[in-house]
Parts: structure tokens; C-alpha cells; sequence
């Protein structure tokens, strides 16, 4: 099976950027899956019902998140109906929706886990023991496993993919918005990358206009960030998953 795997989503360019190429990029390279990244699609931060239902018509089976998700009003009750939208599963119980989801891709069953770290975040549960727990609900339920933890620090996600090295099959992080060059194969055969990226304007900084980003951290005064809409790009990895001899994390760009 391979699983294409789609950066943070930033601003409404970046949506129609994505409109235009996703399903085209992902028949010429054999993808049998698509997770998207969607927590930044909506213009301002955030996603919308609107934009969420916009990524799964040009592609997407799954829709991730992360902590901006409860920025648009109108996504809470849409999470609660739609398995293919995901919150942080760590999230309290309460907390509208779900944070994972097995979807039938062929004849195999696909568990997708959303989590997001708390490092320099949110305390919310910890996201180990929330991964401990879906993987126990969900045993003999699926045939593969990925999961897209959002998280500030390197070192949060490179422990929880060593941590669950061998019982999940892929495992990428978002959040920081910069593809890192070490997606590999962990030694207990788990696919992995610290950071897929971002789609959104290579002429940017995070995907907002530069001159927002100087005036914050040159004055630090209030500034409200606007988001860059040109030279997108999307920053991706492939997982091949499946095949003892024929595992792989390749990061891509398109």
C-alpha cells in the first residue's frame, strides 16, 4: 500500500493549488491513500466546513488537524459528522468529533490516528497513552496504521516514533510547516518522517507574507498575519507500507 501524506495546508491558494494537481500527482505515483493536513486551509487559520468538504472532494480520504482546528465555529458539529475529519485524538472525550478513523482502501482496512504533542502546546493526555489506547480499542479492526502527530518539538515526534516503532506503520509529523530531510525506515520497520511541511508559498515564512512575520519579531507589536499566495508548493511523503522487504519514506514535493 502506499500512502501520500500532504503538509500543513495554508490559505485558500494553497486548497486550489491542490485542486488542480493532488489526484493527478497521486495516480502517477501508484498512491492508494491520501491524508491531508488541513488545520491552516481556511483563510485566517483554521478550517472551515466549507474547506474541509472542499479537501475530500479534490482527493483527500482523510483530513487531519491540530491546534488551530477550533479556529471556524461551523467545523465542530461538522466533526461530529464525518468520520474523515479528524481532531487531535488527545483532545479531551467531550471535544466534538474524533480523533481517528479506519477507512477501506481496496480490500485492506486503514487506521488513521490524529495526534498532536504537548510540547510547547497544549496540556492536553498524553499523547503516548492516547496512541496506547486507540491501538487497543481498534485491535483486529485494521490491517494498517498511520498517524499524523502534530507537534512543536523534533524531539516529541522522534520519541513517539521510536516509542511505537514496530506497531504503527507510518508515522508523520506536522506542525512546524518545514519538510525535514530524514524520512527512513526505523529499525522496527516503521516509515517515518519529523516533519512533512506545508503547501503554501515558498516566498513566504510559514506560509504568511514575510513582511508580518519582521514586523512581529522585529517590534513585537500585535500584527495580524496574512497569508502569501504565490509560488505554492506541496511538501509531501509517500509511504510504502505493507511489504517487509519493500518498506520506504520518500519525501516529495509538487
Amino acid at each position: 500500500m502506499k500512502i501520500l501524506a500532504v503538509g500543513d495546508v495554508v490559505g485558500i491558494t494553497a486548497v486550489e493549488y491542490l485542486e488542480k494537481r493532488l489526484r493527478r500527482f497521486a495516480a502517477e505515483n501508484g498512491v492508494d491513500a491520501i491524508i491531508v493536513n488541513g488545520e491552516n486551509a481556511s483563510n485566517g487559520n483554521g478550517l472551515s466546513k466549507n474547506d474541509a468538504e472542499r479537501l475530500l472532494n479534490i482527493g483527500a480520504d482523510v483530513v487531519t488537524t491540530g491546534n488551530h482546528v477550533w479556529q471556524k465555529s461551523d467545523i465542530r458539529a461538522f466533526l461530529d459528522e464525518t468520520p474523515y475529519v479528524l481532531r487531535p485524538a488527545n483532545y479531551p472525550p467531550a471535544a466534538p468529533g474524533s480523533g481517528s478513523t479506519v477507512i477501506d482502501v481496496g480490500l485492506k482496512r486503514l487506521l488513521v490516528v490524529n495526534l498532536m504533542g504537548v510540547s510547547y502546546l497544549e496540556p492536553l493526555e498524553s499523547p503516548f497513552d492516547t496512541l496506547d489506547k486507540i491501538l487497543r480499542e481498534n485491535e483486529g479492526k485494521y490491517d494498517f496504521s498511520v498517524v499524523d502527530f502534530h507537534a512543536e518539538a523534533t524531539g516529541e515526534k522522534g520519541a513517539l516514533a521510536n516509542c511505537f516503532d514496530g506497531r504503527i506503520d507510518a508515522i508523520f509529523g506536522t506542525h512546524t510547516h518545514v519538510q525535514t530531510n530524514d524520512a527512513r525506515v526505523l529499525p522496527g520497520g516503521t516509515c517515518f518522517i519529523t516533519d512533512v511541511g506545508m503547501t503554501g508559498s515558498l516566498d513566504s515564512i510559514l506560509g504568511v507574507k514575510k513582511e508580518c512575520i519582521i514586523k512581529k519579531l522585529r517590534y513585537h507589536l500585535p500584527v495580524r498575519f496574512e497569508q502569501a499566495d504565490t509560488d505554492i508548493r506541496a511538501n509531501g511523503v509517500i509511504f510504502t507500507i505493507g511489504e517487509v522487504d519493500n518498506l520506504s519514506a520518500v519525501a516529495v514535493t509538487f
